[in-house]
Order: structure tokens, then sequence, then C-alpha cells
């Protein structure tokens, strides 16, 4: 049996709606349908609440033009791309913004980061045009970077984006480590916890 989502409510903008929410993680049509609805009821203002949260999100906060970590927009860089007590020799790439909360709360990392914002999915049409990887290289090229830590998930998309930088960082005077021991294989940074994540760190291996 379709679902309104499937077949089209007959109402383009509840449709749209409906789209839109689907594209967010985690969010399948169904789900999406539901949120839809409920947002378009009349007898709450969930819906002005949200388009209020939305408009102060997009003029408050952005990604960090450096490290692509969320900032407020009058802080950009972020602090900890302009801290001068984190080690500017050292540099962590991550998948998501989301990865960078993550590690920062592990407390075991004191260099900067770079989020790719994404990874390697021939099967969703992501290649590295989608990512942040030339920005990448050009950080490298740029600083003073000696190592480069790939933290990474540890899933088939996540090894193939972390052995295509790997390739990429051929012949530049660096050292390619990875995240491994703590990291269980199919999870991500994100779902870790703070001992796992800095057992990682410490146990990290070449990439």
């Amino acid at each position: 049996m379709t679902t309104m989502a499937e077949r089209g409510s007959g109402f383009p903008a509840l449709d749209r709606l409906t789209v839109c929410l689907s594209r967010l993680p985690g969010i399948g049509r169904r789900s999406a349908e539901r949120m839809a609805l409920r947002l378009v009821r009349q007898e709450n203002r969930l819906m002005q609440e949200l388009v209020d949260a939305l408009q102060d999100a997009q003029r408050a906060i952005c990604c960090c033009s450096a490290c692509g970590s969320v900032t407020p927009v009058e802080a950009n860089p972020c602090r900890l791309c302009t801290d001068p007590d984190r080690d500017t020799r050292v540099l962590c790439v991550v998948e998501d913004p989301s990865d960078i909360l993550a590690l920062e709360r592990s407390g075991g990392f004191r260099g900067r980061y770079h989020a790719l914002m994404g990874r390697l999915s021939p099967m969703k049409g992501d290649g590295p045009r989608e990512l942040r990887l030339k920005a990448l290289t050009e950080r490298i090229r740029s600083g003073d970077v000696n190592e480069v830590i790939l933290a990474l998930s540890t899933d088939v998309e996540g090894d193939s984006t972390a052995a295509w930088i790997t390739e990429q960082l051929q012949g530049m005077p660096v050292r390619i480590t990875r995240l491994a021991t703590g990291l269980p294989a199919g999870s991500g940074v994100a779902y870790s916890d703070p001992v796992t994540l800095a057992r990682a760190f410490r146990g990290r291996v070449p990439g």
C-alpha cells in the first residue's frame, strides 16, 4: 500500500514540505509525511516556531570557512581554527561537522580539523567534487601540516574515502594515519563514546 508521500497528497506545498523533510538524515518518506501533517495542524504553533528557528539559524550560524565546523557567523573562522594553543601541525580529517563535536567531547585531540562534508559514495552520486577534498590538499600545501589523521567511518565507503585521500596525498611531506583501536567496524565517529575515541587516537595506525 502506497503512502501519501509516495503518491502525492494533491497539495503541492505539502508534498514539497514532505520531500524536504525526507532529505534530512535518518528520516524516511513515511516519517517525513507524518511530520509534515503534524506541522500543518492549525491548533499548534509548531510550524511558525520551526520557521523562526530555521531563519534564526540561517542568520546566526554557518560552517567555518577553514575546517567546516559549525560556528557563529561573527566567529568565522571558528574558535578551533583560531586557538593559538592548538597544534597546527596535525590535521584531523572527518566526514561531518558532527564528528568534530564528538571528537572535541572526547578531549583526546588538540590539533586542527577538516570536515569533508560527506564521503565518497557512488550509490548516492557523491564523488570527489562533492566533498571538500581539494580544500584539504590546499590546506596541506599552504600550511605546516606534518600529519593527517583520517578519522573516518570504518565501513566500505569510509575505507574507500580513506584510500582515495591517501592516494591523493602521496608525494606530500605528511604522515598519514587513521583511527583504528576502539572504533567498531560499520560504525562512525559521531556514535562513539569519549573513552573509545580517546583510545582510538592513542592507537592510530598508518593509513
